[in-house]
């Protein structure tokens, strides 16, 4: 089908990304008062032949895919974000002028690679609900810890259990754990320096690192899988090119024995 071989080819695809970009580009200027008092038609006017041309493909891929096109998740997730587009944006639905910007996101279902990390991510779920799961647990244990010890003297950051929990969120994230938190109440509680110490080495750098690990490891897995079913393409296209070969000089042979 025209159609088909049209939406599927690889110029529409790179035409789309393009387009992608381009309209991140104007969201992004959009946000400049100073852009928009002078240039608001032009703008205007962009965004609304970008939303046109996402509009008539997106028909075009319900028409050639039909009933299938809704079964997959990909095809759903464009086809929610242009419908978005297409809600006029008045005061009582303000907030689908800001979801407008989840168009960018259809870069992942355009670009391959990215649907490779995010097929990772999601293949990755289990494991890292369970990885949450221990962390949450330390987390919890070092937080009660924590408060016992230091909400007397420092009840600003330990005062109560989610105070302690937001501080070593904070510690956690190596943001000013040592100047702005470990070194003040290490002046009053000279050994604290053991507690972070071990809460870091548990916490940021071995269950933190998993999550990395899980990931990395699942788009090695997607990365091993597509190759699998390239090498299986390529035999499988080398079989057909020895059977061709093969049926070619049978029909050599069969023209020269007639011609005998």
């Amino acid at each position: 089908m025209l159609i088909k071989s049209f939406i599927t080819s690889k110029k529409f695809q790179n035409f789309i990304a393009t387009l992608i970009v381009f309209n991140g580009i104007i969201l992004g200027l959009a946000t400049s008062k100073t852009v928009v008092q002078e240039y608001s038609f032009v703008l205007t006017l962009i965004d609304n032949i970008i939303i046109a041309i996402f509009t008539i493909e997106i028909i075009l891929r319900i028409y050639v895919h039909r009933l299938s096109f809704f079964k997959d998740p990909w095809s759903l997730f464009d086809f929610f974000v242009v419908a978005i587009s297409l809600v006029p944006a008045n005061e009582g639905l303000s907030i689908l002028r800001v979801l407008r910007v989840l168009r960018l996101f259809r870069l992942l279902t355009v670009i391959p690679q990215m649907r490779t990390i995010i097929g990772a991510l999601l293949g990755v779920i289990p494991g890292i609900a369970s990885v949450s799961m221990v962390l949450m647990l330390f987390f919890y244990v070092f937080a009660i810890m924590a408060t016992n010890l230091y909400a007397q003297t420092f009840p600003q950051w330990f005062g109560t259990l989610g105070q302690s929990m937001y501080t070593l969120f904070q510690v956690m994230t190596l943001e000013s754990w040592s100047m702005g938190i470990a070194r003040p109440i290490m002046e009053i509680h000279p050994y604290a320096w053991i507690f972070f110490v071990i809460y870091i080495l548990i916490v940021t750098f071995i269950m933190v690192n998993l999550f990395i690990g899980l990931i990395v490891d699942a788009i090695f897995t997607i990365k091993g899988e597509q190759q699998e079913e390239k090498s299986k393409e390529l035999k499988e296209i080398e079989e057909l090119k020895k059977q061709v070969e093969e049926l070619k000089q049978l029909l050599l042979k069969k023209r020269d024995y007639d011609n005998t």
